[in-house]
């Protein structure tokens, strides 16, 4: 397992009147190479959570362990955690600050005391995995679009070649074409390096379509995880506690209750055409709603 979580527990503010439990008593193994969407509404614990796996937090009670280290124990070095964990957070484009988009993506890998061949060779690869051509390299990261920029940002945690790369949010704010762009990006980002990836999204239509598993978020706890099939056969649960599942799951949902005796656990359209297909030719070709 590259991550494992024992037990664990984060409380803001102990002790005082505004104690808040963000995480709570969570247990979570995720396999490496894995592409996991990480799905909840706002204060579910899914941005507490993630920040707890490179060290930024540390627990209330509980362990991390990223590639079988507990990474609070006695002498373990959290900078190299961090290289090995790299975390691009919610519009990581407010965080470029170096003279050229060249700079900004060296950043992390000349801290990581890299020859400068090894560094270019990062720069130019995390630079071609988000879609950055090399003439914008010695430009001003400021003179770039803002979806540009979120890509200069991905790209500078991508060139650190880290083991597992959590996105918090990454399409927050783009439009639809930019999102497209973003997640794209993101999946063939994970296909060509099999790296585990973690990705948060409010996004249940973004993480149905990208993620291999499933990790659902409900005040702290983790109300389930499992692939995406196994995740919306528990659509109406889901959507009890206040979250959204795909537009075309809520469609199924809806014919199952019209009398229609057909699977809920369609997330995506592709899988909606094979679905309406086979229940065609089980019943002849004929629909008796």
């Amino acid at each position: 397992m590259i991550i494992k979580l024992e037990d664990l527990t984060y409380t803001y503010s102990q002790g005082t009147p505004f104690e808040k439990t963000a995480v709570d008593h969570v247990d979570l193994e995720i396999e490496e190479g894995t592409l996991v969407g990480i799905i909840g509404h706002t204060g579910s614990g899914k941005s507490t959570l993630i920040q707890h796996l490179n060290g930024l937090i540390k627990p209330t009670s509980g362990k991390v362990y990223i590639d079988g280290e507990d990474i609070h124990a006695k002498g373990v070095d959290l900078k190299k955690i961090r290289f090995k964990v790299g975390l691009v957070f919610q519009y990581p484009e407010y965080q470029i600050f170096e003279e050229t988009v060249y700079k900004d993506i060296s950043f992390g890998p000349r801290n990581m005391g890299l020859s400068e061949e090894d560094v270019d060779r990062r720069v130019r690869s995390a630079a071609a995995m988000v879609g950055l051509d090399d003439s914008l390299l010695d430009k001003s990261p400021f003179e770039l679009s803002g979806g540009q920029k979120r890509r200069v940002a991905i790209a500078g945690v991508m060139a650190m070649e880290p083991k597992v790369l959590i996105l918090d949010e990454p399409t927050a704010g783009l439009d639809p074409k930019g999102r497209e762009v973003i997640l794209s990006q993101i999946k063939e980002y994970h296909d060509k390096t099999g790296s585990t990836v973690l990705l948060v999204s409010h996004s249940m239509e973004d993480v149905a379509r990208f993620a291999e598993k499933i990790l659902v978020m409900n005040k702290g706890k983790v109300f389930c995880y499992d692939d995406p099939p196994g995740v919306f056969t528990r659509a109406e649960e889901i959507n009890a506690v206040g979250l959204s599942v795909p537009q075309i799951t809520k469609v199924f949902i809806e014919l199952k209750k019209r009398g229609l005796d057909i699977r809920t656990d369609v997330y995506t359209v592709d899988f909606a055409l094979k679905t309406i297909k086979e229940y065609l030719e089980e019943k002849g070709g004929a629909v008796n709603a």
